[in-house]
């Protein structure tokens, strides 16, 4: 079975205001095309099932990075603006939180009646997943959220999401139908929770009658497990520390969007025009689309894209987020008329920080850079729940040494 990685979270909430809203839906959009263009569905379904890669789209389009909010806000972002496109992008996205998630398998039986697919396997697929992950195996984490992303061809990754209110704490699970044989020949894989003692088998010959649609166990030890599938766990507080961060990651690209204004890139010369703070936050996005699994252990490094809506690590840049979403969706446009130019470019943003951080030593000044972020937030539309950044007082701020 490829269930795929777990991630355990901080339980957060907040609305996320209008304004932020309508870009996430938009530079998802973008992305998403941007994937689908580039490496096609597989490749975009393996991204959804990989929780490190996941947290960190969830960051570059301005959610906190280590919120619960990941999960909700950017399934609810993805179903609203894919849907619509399904049939061009050959994706369609089911269920959602709380009533939604009980929806799915309807849904999914009257998206296979409309399609051809085999809308009750799907279904099956959809119930036996969150029965394994609800009730086969208890964690202690009631599920309320459980998202079914689905190909024309009928591939599929499951994401869905359990909360333990007495801890402030939420967890997510991702499933992938790559590979996927039998969802009672092997054992299950993937709900890496700390150790809680014996668990509860429901597959045991007195429980019978729960028997139909739940996941055979087997005595598997969860230490062997736990090196095999990947799990993420995230701090609870709000904002970003110097460890949430590989700095010469981060720092490869400051110093690249910086540099752009004193040096000829001959790749770059498609996106002129473009300030350094809009190429810091297309760099991140250009990771997001056309990075290596590798690229996402640290998902924080995402939240210098766009920041977030409480301010932390700093206010929403809304004149960055439209430039980028505007960049990437030309290029996205152009490619699907055969004009991959500035897609290229796009891609090769992520490329040439890769390359900087061969020689690039960090200095753990992120607090400065934070400062700096927040003080030029009014020249970028800066924007939080509380409202506009304003000007502060004047002040030089040096990020590095020359």
């Amino acid at each position: 079975m490829n269930h795929s990685g777990s991630a355990d979270l901080a339980l957060m909430g907040g609305a996320i205001p209008p304004w932020l809203y309508e870009r996430m839906k938009k530079l998802s959009l973008a992305i998403v095309e941007a994937i689908l263009t580039e490496y096609g569905h597989q490749a975009f379904l393996a991204k959804m099932a990989d929780p490190l890669w996941f947290q960190s789209f969830g960051a570059v389009i301005g959610m906190d990075w280590n919120s619960s909010g990941v999960t909700t806000a950017v399934m609810r972002a993805l179903k609203s603006t894919v849907n619509p496109h399904s049939k061009q992008l050959g994706l369609y996205i089911c269920g959602g939180k709380g009533k939604q998630s009980l929806r799915t398998p309807a849904e999914l039986e009257a998206y296979g009646q409309r399609t051809g697919l085999d809308g009750l396997a799907l279904a099956r697929s959809s119930k036996l997943a969150a029965k394994v992950d609800n009730t086969a195996l208890q964690d202690g984490y009631q599920l309320y959220l459980h998202n079914f992303v689905l190909s024309e061809k009928g591939d599929w990754t499951v994401i869905q999401q359990g909360m333990k209110p007495e801890d402030s704490s939420a967890r997510r699970y991702h499933w992938h139908s790559a590979h996927l044989d039998s969802f009672v020949r092997e054992p299950h894989s993937a709900v890496c929770g700390e150790q809680q003692g014996d668990i509860l088998n429901l597959v045991a010959e007195a429980a019978a009658p729960t028997q139909s649609g739940i996941l055979k166990l087997t005595d598997e030890k969860p230490e062997h497990i736990l090196r095999e599938i990947p799990r993420l766990v995230l701090p609870n507080y709000y904002g970003v520390k110097s460890k949430d961060v590989n700095l010469k990651r981060l720092g490869s690209i400051l110093w690249l969007a910086q540099e752009t204004e004193t040096r000829d890139f001959e790749e770059l010369l498609l996106l002129k025009g473009l300030g350094p703070r809009t190429l810091q936050s297309l760099t991140l996005v250009s990771e997001v689309i056309h990075g290596t699994a590798s690229r996402f252990s640290d998902p924080a490094r995402f939240s210098f894209a766009h920041g977030s809506k409480g301010g932390k690590p700093f206010p929403v840049p809304t004149k960055v987020y439209d430039e980028t979403i505007t960049a990437l969706r030309k290029a996205v446009d152009l490619a699907k008329i055969g004009q991959s130019d500035k897609q290229r470019a796009i891609q090769k943003l992520g490329q040439l920080a890769q390359q900087a951080e061969e020689g690039f030593i960090p200095k753990d000044n992120l607090k400065a850079v934070l400062e700096k972020e927040k003080r030029e937030a009014w020249k970028h539309g800066g924007r939080t729940i509380s409202g506009f950044s304003k000007k502060p007082p004047n002040q030089q701020l040096r990020l590095f040494d020359e």
